[in-house]
């Protein structure tokens, strides 16, 4: 479950970023590909900010979908199966979402 390692790293940086103020909200995205559980992502949170200054911070999750696009310039949204070819022209395609893991912004008092 990595999961907690990634809650842990992710209270580090928000605490440094707050500077003793008082987090109300985290807001990150987590890309399709990051193989994040999004619940158990928030559940790790409530768990590693239990009892330390970041205990009232909500984690606000943002789900980033995995998109190719293709040497031609198609777009093609995947859900379900992985497939990396395009779906319109089947050329060859490169990740332009879907693998992010980055804190948009933190609300603080």
């Amino acid at each position: 479950m990595h999961e907690v390692a990634l809650s842990t790293q992710l209270a580090q940086v928000v605490a440094r970023a707050a500077a003793g103020r008082t987090v109300r909200q985290v807001r990150v995205e987590v890309g399709a590909l990051r193989q994040v559980v999004p619940e158990t992502l928030a559940y790790a949170w409530r768990f590693v900010i239990q009892d330390t200054p970041l205990q009232t911070a909500h984690l606000h999750i943002i789900p980033v979908p995995l998109q190719l696009q293709c040497e031609t310039g198609h777009l093609t949204n995947v859900t379900g199966e992985l497939d990396f070819s395009c779906s319109l022209c089947d050329a060859p395609t490169r990740i332009v979402s879907g693998e992010e893991f980055r804190v948009i912004d933190i609300d603080v008092d």
